[in-house]
């Protein structure tokens, strides 16, 4: 049995919602992810949480590059290191960027609790 979304690390939550994006996202699709994860940023931050405050500054580091994209252009430079073309994205490149971004976020998070255990 799962345990209860609300007894959920936030690493555990998103390895949740990865796994069944369906029930979160409807049509699975990139564009309905990245609203989905600004929803939770948006939600947090009013409720006193985190979200993800530092995920883009996170992204530019990791990716060792700067550029005028928010988050999401960070995740598709990383994912897709040869360019993307147009923001909607074909099938594959989309699938390919959302499971680079769910691996993305959990090392984000995986590295923010270490810091917080400290």
């Amino acid at each position: 049995m799962t345990k209860d979304l609300s007894e959920m690390s936030e690493r555990e939550y998103f390895a949740f919602v990865a796994k069944r994006l369906g029930m979160f996202v409807g049509g699975s699709r990139l564009a309905g992810v990245e609203s989905f994860l600004d929803g939770y940023d948006q939600h947090a931050i009013r409720h006193g949480g985190p979200g993800l405050q530092g995920w883009r500054e996170w992204l530019v580091a990791r990716r060792g590059q700067d550029c005028n994209h928010g988050w999401p252009g960070q995740v598709r430079h990383i994912a897709l290191p040869g360019g993307w073309e147009h923001w909607d994205l074909p099938r594959e490149e989309e699938s390919r960027v959302i499971e680079v971004l769910f691996d993305l976020l959990d090392e984000f998070l995986a590295q923010r609790e270490l810091v917080q255990e400290q």
